[in-house]
């Protein structure tokens, strides 16, 4: 009983494991889908403002025409900002930085649209006229603030791109190198005139000279008298030593002839 009590124990644990950790991922995905609505949200709401704003600085003349632009100036100016940082801070942890300053610059350029937009519900044209050149000057501190640091963080990445184009340039050239190594090899014994073939052939040269002056050498002295020389002068039974047995037997053969004829 104490087993199976045991048993019922671990698993009624198991089970509310279970259960504690599907409610602890069912909340975790409610609150990303709603922060994913709100983001999405927010965004169809920036879109439509911008669109309003577009027509209202186009549509509307006078201060209220001219608050509107301001308006889509700075937001514009905002965005284009953090997407450009948000886009190259991945490969460039430096940039991590300008963004924390373009989310204080976003709190300054939020209070400004605020102020913006109550301006735009003033009815006396005057008040208007009196703050908007106030309103225009911030936004045009905040919009240069944040296109500064947008067109630094352009160059960097260009500077950057240009940087390992060159590098990958260099890395490739050599490999091309590396893989046409047979005209490194054909160039080679034409590169110098010292090398192995010019020494043979200088050598050939030099013994080809040595050998024509000894001929001609050669040619100017009297050759001595050998045994090719003496072998002109002396006949074929001296040199085999057969003169002698030779004259014997051409002796007999004379003597023998009177007495055949005899006969």
């Amino acid at each position: 009983m104490d087993a199976i009590g045991a048993v019922i124990i671990l698993l009624g644990l198991f089970a509310t494991a279970v259960i504690v950790l599907v409610v602890v991922s069912a909340v975790k995905a409610a609150r990303a889908v709603a922060r994913k609505v709100e983001r999405t949200e927010a965004q169809a709401r920036r879109a439509v403002e911008n669109v309003t704003l577009r027509a209202k600085s186009f549509t509307k003349p006078g201060p209220q025409g001219e608050l509107a632009a301001v308006r889509l100036g700075l937001r514009t100016s905002l965005a284009g900002t953090r997407e450009v940082l948000a886009a190259g801070v991945g490969a460039d942890g430096q940039l991590a930085e300008a963004l924390g300053l373009l989310d204080r610059l976003d709190r300054h350029a939020a209070e400004l649209d605020a102020e913006l937009r109550m301006l735009e519900r003033e009815p006396q044209p005057s008040r208007i006229a009196t703050k908007l050149p106030e309103l225009r000057e911030r936004a045009d501190r905040i919009t240069h603030s944040a296109e500064s640091m947008r067109w630094a963080a352009q160059d960097r990445m260009q500077r950057f791109a240009a940087d390992e184009l060159s590098r990958l340039s260099a890395e490739c050239e050599s490999e091309a190198g590396a893989l046409r190594h047979w005209d490194r090899v054909g160039q080679e014994p034409a590169a110098g005139s010292d090398g192995p073939g010019a020494a043979s052939g200088t050598a050939t040269a030099a013994g080809a000279g040595r050998g024509g002056h000894t001929a001609s050498q050669g040619g100017a002295t009297p050759s001595r008298p050998g045994i090719a020389a003496r072998a002109g002068r002396l006949g074929a039974e001296e040199m085999l030593n057969l003169s002698e047995p030779l004259t014997r037997l051409g002796q007999r053969l004379r003597k023998a002839e009177p007495g055949s004829s005899a006969s």
